[in-house]
């Protein structure tokens, strides 16, 4: 079969052939339908080749941690799916046993790392193939009959920042101001669940005026350029206090210095981005009683309450399609900048 792979360290994905996997006890292989690109792939091709055994990966890798599919083979033992139904993958694989996990919170899971368990498309291979060995049927969410190409990003673009919102949602009622600095892949996706759950005015930042015009598409209240201006204009439209929430989606240092000067009193940053940025935290480092925490992905339950937004209509992924053999061409455009919200690789 086909799959798009990170072949060698430093150079483009390729388009290669590999073995189509087998579903062994527990397991379950799909056929997929759908996989999203995502700027943590560019973080993983970054990584030089010294320090890439120290995160437990090894090339060639098959790329791909948003996937969606049809069953295509149930191995022994699984139950709670039949050939020919339509899923989502939950990425972030835990132990499946321990308190973490038990609760739904996989991508907290301690014990992953040492009992060698990885995500599809970060270690595990991913979706950017024609099928995918799928470790357990915990690990699927029903899709039902919402279409896979548009709502596969739900599965990171859509559940990254929900799981992020989420901590933050005693901040954000009426009269309280967010900002959301970047508004492509999980930045767009942001602004409408901010909209759908919360109360707040959103504020959104991005160095790019297409993608400030998109911010504005989906629902920010207010768009600015991403730099040092931004933070008076932002106190502005906060009575002076600054911002309740920022929620940093780009996660480079000068991005996470700002939000630090955006966040109010007893404000939160959340930074999410995989851009190496950081904050310190102590006495007059940040406004008074400020918040920082560096969430990561969410989980089963966080996946099936963006589903259910979803298939009410109030949040919307907007993406462009690429053929699997297209695949390097969607990762060139990312690196860009030029792309409109996600890129869906369609096997």
């Amino acid at each position: 079969m086909k799959a798009l792979q990170y072949v060698e360290i430093g150079q483009p994905p390729r388009v290669v052939e590999v073995p189509k996997p087998v579903a062994g006890p527990g397991q379950i292989v799909l056929k997929v339908t759908a996989a999203g690109v995502c700027h943590s792939d560019e973080f993983v091709m970054s990584i030089p080749a010294e320090a890439f055994p120290s995160f437990g990966w090894s090339v060639p890798m098959t790329l791909g941690h948003e996937g969606a599919g049809i069953v295509h083979e149930i191995g022994a033992g699984v139950t709670e799916f039949s050939v020919g139904d339509a899923v989502l993958v939950y990425g972030p694989w835990g132990c499946g046993s321990c308190t973490y996990c038990v609760e739904g919170n996989e991508m907290l899971c301690p014990f992953a790392v040492e009992l060698g368990i990885q995500p599809p498309g970060l270690g595990h291979p991913g979706a950017m193939a024609e099928y995918l060995l799928v470790d357990d049927a915990r690990h699927l969410v029903p899709l039902g009959d919402l279409d896979p190409i548009q709502n596969v990003s739900l599965t990171d673009a859509g559940l990254t920042p929900y799981h992020a919102i989420k901590n933050s949602l005693p901040k954000m009622g009426a009269g309280s101001s967010v900002v959301t600095i970047g508004a492509g892949g999980l930045g767009h996706m942001a602004i409408q669940i901010l909209r759908a759950l919360t109360g707040a005015t959103v504020i959104t930042l991005d160095v790019s005026e297409a993608k400030r015009a998109h911010a504005l598409e989906v629902g920010a209240h207010h768009v600015f350029d991403s730099n040092e201006d931004a933070v008076a204009q932002v106190r502005a439209l906060s009575g002076g206090i600054g911002a309740n929430v920022v929620l940093d989606f780009v996660g480079i240092q000068a991005t996470a210095e700002l939000a630090g000067k955006l966040v109010a009193p007893a404000g939160d940053v959340q930074i999410i981005g995989v851009g190496g940025g950081a904050l310190p935290v102590g006495f007059g480092a940040l406004a008074y009683d400020a918040t920082v925490r560096s969430p990561y992905w969410g989980s089963r339950r966080d996946l099936l309450d963006v589903i259910e937004l979803a298939r009410r209509g109030q949040i919307r992924v907007d993406f462009e399609a690429f053929s699997l053999d297209d695949g390097p061409k969607a990762y060139e455009r990312l690196h860009a900048g030029t792309l409109r919200g996600r890129a869906v690789i369609v096997p």
